[in-house]
């Protein structure tokens, strides 16, 4: 009976239902977060000092990082790409749950981009981590979920062979996503990201 429930628990991991149910999931919360954020960015805009509902402290400040020029990199709010990218894959993620199986190209390119996209979230959290020296929950949640949409767009790409990598390599890696080696690559990665901000910050993140 055991080995029947991990069969039907690996059979549902490797599902579409849950590949794009978690990216679909993923996308909403990133989406969320770049709400909130682009909000607090015209606030910023209109008010430096504003006091935003998630500046706790000195390390958890909205308005620490808001402010910085890391925040507006490309001469507007970052959020704003969130609000423009999180809806296409909100929009890819339901329309393959509904068995629309995209071409090829579409989903290399869509690869393509959100990895430079994720790629960008890392920088912005290593610039919070270690320049900015301040942390912004939503900024964060954006972290996590980009990762795990990352993480699921990748493992899907990987396996419908969409990356146009070569044989060798493509057969490892199918055999590694059938070990599920990147469902505990992604868990040990983000814990190890928690980790890092806690030993970064320590007592700090939870100081008046």
């Amino acid at each position: 009976m055991d080995q029947g429930l991990f069969a039907r628990g690996k059979r549902l991991r490797h599902s579409n239902a849950w590949l794009f149910g978690t990216m679909l999931f993923s996308a909403g919360l990133s989406l969320t977060a770049s709400f909130v954020l682009s909000i607090d960015a015209l606030r910023l805009a209109r008010d430096p000092n504003a006091d935003l509902s998630c500046n706790i402290n000195a390390v958890i400040s909205c308005g620490t990082v808001g402010s910085s020029w890391q925040a507006s990199l490309l001469g507007f709010p970052n959020a704003f790409l969130g609000l423009v990218a999180e809806p296409v894959v909100i929009t890819l993620a339901v329309a393959s749950l509904g068995g629309v199986r995209f071409p090829r190209w579409f989903m290399f390119a869509a690869q393509s981009v959100y990895t430079i996209g994720t790629g960008f979230a890392y920088w912005l959290f290593y610039e919070a981590m270690f320049d900015i020296g301040a942390l912004c929950p939503w900024c964060l949640l954006v972290t996590v979920s980009t990762t795990l949409v990352f993480a699921t767009l990748t493992r899907v790409n990987i396996r419908d062979g969409n990356l146009y990598l070569p044989a060798r390599a493509d057969a490892a890696l199918r055999s590694a996503l059938d070990a599920d080696l990147d469902a505990i690559a992604v868990t040990i990665w983000l814990l190890v990201l928690a980790l890092a901000v806690v030993l970064k910050y320590g007592g700090a993140l939870f100081g008046a």
